[in-house]
């Protein structure tokens, strides 16, 4: 499978210029033959801009996901649609369940190569630390896997790294890649580039973290998206600018390394 991570510069509070870059850099991947594109956390209006989150926020049938099912539909290619502000009244008044009858969660979806809408991830662990996500939004509730492209992928977001308990659930729920969209800042970038490797290796697994780009009124992103192989790896990677980071991955490697390496299999109960 040829996975893209769509590593681009988001402009705080301009949804309209955002989703026309991520949908350019998608269409990009579709030509280079990539099976699925990831996008980063908050793509169309920005992490940082949180005074636009309450002005800015789409149900799940939005026009944020539902361009990207359109398009991927068209191109034939699974999108991991990062992450965006979701208006969680206007999602229940059309019938999907969400963790409050009110309120904005940072929800990703994944959409598949049909266009059809496979997962929804609302993210658990919000940031508070120099952010307002804590004060702003809800906290998502479940545990979101799909089974696509030979793989069973796993849906966390950004601040989420951080929680290893949450990547062992998802071990347990069969996962063999997990995607993180994410909006990652300076001056962290050894913990950006530790994190997601650590992930990759104690779960002997996939990680797709792809990061944005871009400078806010209190925080730069800083880029520097990557896959990681079951063994920690780093197979493709990307510096500060904008790139669209491709890796050929294959589930088999999964079951190698699972096999030869049964870290896994010698937990303790204890």
């Amino acid at each position: 499978m040829k996975l893209a991570l769509a590593q681009f510069e988001i402009e705080g509070a301009k949804p309209t210029k955002n989703r026309a870059r991520a949908q350019e850099l998608i269409r990009e991947a579709a030509d280079r033959d990539c099976d699925l594109v990831t996008l980063p956390e908050i793509f169309n209006v920005g992490y940082f801009a949180f005074d636009s989150y309450s002005r800015k926020a789409e149900p799940l049938d939005g026009e944020t996901i539902t361009e990207l099912q359109e398009l991927a539909a068209d191109r034939e290619i699974a999108i991991c649609a990062g992450s965006f502000v979701e208006d969680l009244a206007a999602s229940a008044e059309r019938g999907f369940e969400t963790p409050d009858s009110a309120g904005y969660a940072n929800t990703s979806v994944y959409i598949d190569d049909s266009g059809t809408r496979r997962g929804v991830y609302r993210k658990r662990h919000l940031f508070g630390y120099e952010s307002a996500e804590q004060d702003l939004l809800t906290a998502g509730e479940s545990v979101t896997t799909v089974d696509d492209l030979g793989f069973t992928i796993g849906m966390t977001t950004c601040y989420d790294l951080r929680f290893p308990e949450l990547y062992r659930t998802l071990v347990d729920s069969g996962a063999t890649l997990v995607l993180v969209p994410s909006a990652w800042p300076y001056p962290r970038v050894e913990h950006w580039q530790l994190l997601p490797r650590t992930r990759a290796v104690e779960n002997l697994l996939y990680v797709g973290a792809v990061n944005g780009i871009g400078e806010f009124e209190d925080a730069t992103l800083l880029g520097r998206s990557a896959v990681y192989d079951p063994w920690g790896t780093p197979v493709a990677s990307a510096g500060e600018h904008e790139q669209l980071v491709v890796a050929d991955i294959e589930p088999s490697e999964v079951d190698r390394r699972r096999a030869e390496f049964p870290a896994l299999a010698d937990r303790s109960s204890r």
